[in-house]
């Protein structure tokens, strides 16, 4: 039928425009950063030096505060929104259901700027008196964990950046766990009940199970969403372009923090074109995690064909 082809032409036509777009970006990020690829190489990456003034280039802080706050939020977000699905779908009392997954999918409606406020005014200095100071005093003297919670307690660092990037997370992995938690066979968890399994053997070997690949990418959206959060960032990671210990309350900075901060008053040389280099980088790391992600779907696919 005619209707048929043209729906054929039209989906087809917006597979391709969507490759066509993602190849466009790749190749203006690419002729953007050249000039700094030319200078710099690979060395970029491996270089902490970042000094505009004297048009010196590297990336390392920022690439290493984007990684090391996604990997804090994914600590902290996985289990708190794993318990979250877990309450909503086994757990909770029916009249709780509702309003609860409510209030959590309203926490993905707030601006990020809104977090990075609430995160510079209200949670650092909470950070910083009730967390930081009294582990400096715990560990005061004590080899590798007195400098991996030194710096000045003022309650902004690669924690504080890490932990507001964990809470607007959450409510993005919690949904789709909690999601794809309800779509197990109500046959499958009354037999394991049943057999005299608790709720959670019935969660750790049936529904686990079950779900694993829309947990997985849950947690993958999650981490996509940390790497590319700019504007809470921004507040509360400090901006500075120093790595000077390996503390976790040490004031670093982000590729998308950096970009966010120089971008609009970088001039048209060097400067500008070691910004979208990070860019670069940044869509690079972005591809090595969905890549990572799709190969590891697959083994767990395959795994399955070989248990049955």
């Amino acid at each position: 039928m005619l209707a048929d082809r043209i729906f054929g032409v039209l989906a087809r036509g917006a597979a391709l425009l969507t490759l066509a777009l993602l190849l466009g970006i790749l190749a203006s990020l690419l002729v953007g950063a050249w000039p700094s690829i030319e200078k710099y190489g690979l060395s970029f990456l491996a270089s902490s030096v970042w000094d505009p003034v004297q048009d010196e280039y590297g990336g390392l802080v920022m690439i290493y505060g984007t990684i090391a706050t996604s990997i804090i939020a994914l600590v902290i977000a996985v289990p708190v929104s794993f318990g979250i699905a877990l309450f909503l779908t086994e757990l909770s009392p029916a009249w709780l259901k509702r309003p609860l997954g409510t209030a959590i999918e309203l926490l993905a409606a707030v601006p990020s700027i809104v977090y990075g406020m609430w995160g510079l005014m209200v949670f650092g200095p909470i950070l910083a008196t009730y967390v930081q100071q009294p582990l400096q005093s715990l560990f005061s003297g004590v080899p590798f964990l007195g400098a991996f919670v030194s710096g000045p307690p003022v309650g902004i660092g690669i924690l504080a950046a890490g932990i507001i990037l964990a809470i607007m997370i959450i409510p993005f992995i919690a949904a789709v766990m909690r999601d794809v938690f309800e779509v197990t066979p109500a046959l499958l968890k009354e037999s394991a009940y049943g057999l005299g399994s608790t709720t959670w053997e019935v969660v750790w070997k049936v529904v686990l199970p079950y779900t694993k690949t829309g947990v997985l990418g849950g947690v993958m959206l999650g981490l996509g969403r940390a790497l590319g959060e700019t504007m809470a960032v921004t507040f509360v990671i400090g901006n500075m372009n120093q790595l000077n210990s390996l503390s976790i309350f040490e004031a670093a900075n982000s590729i998308t923090s950096a970009l966010a901060n120089e971008f609009a008053e970088a001039g048209e040389g060097l400067h500008q074109a070691s910004l979208i280099y990070l860019g670069l980088v940044l869509f690079f790391i972005t591809f090595v995690v969905l890549a990572l992600s799709k190969v590891l779907l697959s083994r767990l696919k395959k795994s399955e064909g070989a248990r049955s």
